[in-house]
């Protein structure tokens, strides 16, 4: 077994519960393991994924493959029973109460849905040329993504688009994700600047590089479609922007953006969030001394911002750890990744390591402002049951695959 991914996992646990009990304990503390505060149950929690972990590791590792489509399917039945009978928070439908413990399936999904892609291509021998692979792979990965939308859980849902880096290491054109830069590029460009100046701006670049590059002329076709579509696509910006997105949802990309200013509402929690790891300066002001994190000054401060206790206690010095032990946790990943001799256990490894990477980056990167509010959570460090036991599941799978690599041929 891989003691190092081990020892990371343990490590970064480790530090998110102490972030946590820093936000959540605003006095005296009479004992860690007291369940009415979050610090306390997030301890049952981290137990309770050991425990998980502990189980994983004793299953044959064949039995992931062999019942990859059944998890999926499981998930995704119980992905509609959130739409039919699940509770509402914050806004989202997306946890079932079992006795006093809610569980949000959504975070399970994910795991599942790098099973059931992992088994695919595996039972396919990875043939990515083929047009019937690329529709299925993105059915399988788009199902459960567009039953999380339909709960408002729009952060969870944007985390399957990461599933494309795991589609491109496994032999699709990297065109796919170039497509999916200049999307988003050209969608950023008609918020900002307007559908008929972006236009505009296509119009004036295609003919100045047919007029500078003669070679281009020769695919002056493929040039012309791809300046229609894209086209077309800015002047649908508007539309989709004012009749896709939520109201609240269109209000953080505007304060993100700079197109309004909304210090005491939408950009609330980014602006204090951003304050409080500015305020840490090179080393923090210490444990539990954080001034912003103890007194509740940040929302969501153990959830979805708990990345901003670690910069207003541990300062510069900390966020750098907490960065470099995920990056290396990454590289970790890739590198156990890459010497599987099973074809399902590679496709399975990138799978965790893209969903990792996405929430570490989307995370930090609305802690400081680079990325629009869309409530994911950091992993482990997070506070939450579901989103702790579903990225131990994830990662111990894994760690469970490569420890018997050898026998997987």
């Amino acid at each position: 077994m891989d003691w190092l991914t081990v020892f990371l996992y343990l490590l970064l646990v480790f530090f998110g519960w102490l972030s946590i009990f820093s936000a959540a304990s605003d006095g005296e503390v009479n004992s860690i393991f007291d369940l009415s505060q979050r610090y306390g149950k997030q301890i049952l929690w981290i137990a309770l994924a050991l425990v998980l972990a502990i189980v994983i590791l004793i299953i044959d590792a064949k039995f992931f493959s062999a019942f990859s489509f059944a998890i999926y399917i499981s998930i995704l039945l119980l992905l509609v029973a959130v739409l039919l009978f699940g509770k509402t928070v914050a806004g989202s439908k997306s946890w079932i109460e079992i006795g006093n413990i809610s569980i949000q399936p959504a975070e399970f999904a994910k795991f599942a849905t790098a099973l059931a892609l992992a088994k695919y291509l595996n039972a396919i021998n990875i043939n990515m040329d083929s047009l019937k692979t690329k529709l299925v792979s993105v059915t399988i990965i788009t199902i459960p993504a567009i039953l999380i939308l339909l709960q408002n859980d729009t952060g969870s849902a944007l985390v399957y688009a990461t599933f494309v880096l795991v589609l491109y290491r496994e032999g699709i054109s990297g065109a796919f994700i170039l497509m999916g830069i200049l999307a988003a590029f050209l969608f950023i460009l008609a918020l900002l600047f307007g559908e008929l100046w972006v236009a505009a701006g296509l119009l004036f670049v295609v003919a100045l590089l047919l007029s500078v590059f003669k070679r281009m002329r020769k695919h002056y076709k493929v040039i012309l479609t791809a300046l229609s579509v894209s086209i077309v696509f800015v002047f649908s910006v508007n539309y989709a922007y004012e009749n896709v997105l939520a109201s609240h949802q269109k209000k953080r990309i505007n304060v993100m953006l700079g197109i309004e200013k909304d210090p005491h509402g939408a950009g609330y929690n980014v602006n204090q969030s951003k304050i409080a790891i500015g305020s840490g300066g090179l080393s923090g002001k210490g444990f539990r001394k954080g001034m912003l994190t103890r007194y509740q000054f940040v929302p969501e401060q153990t959830t979805d911002f708990i990345f901003c206790t670690v910069g207003e206690e541990w300062g510069f010095a900390g966020t750098t750890t907490v960065i470099l032990l995920f990056v290396f946790l990454f590289i970790r990943l890739v590198f156990l990744a890459e010497r599987q001799k099973s074809h399902f256990s590679r496709i399975y490894g990138y799978g965790v390591a893209s969903i990792f990477f996405f929430h570490f980056a989307v995370n930090i990167g609305m802690t400081i402002g680079l990325a629009p509010v869309v409530g994911i959570p950091l992993p482990f460090f997070s506070y939450g049951g579901s989103s702790l036991w579903a990225f131990t599941i994830l990662l111990f799978i894994f760690i469970k695959q490569d420890a018997n690599r050898l026998n997987l041929l």
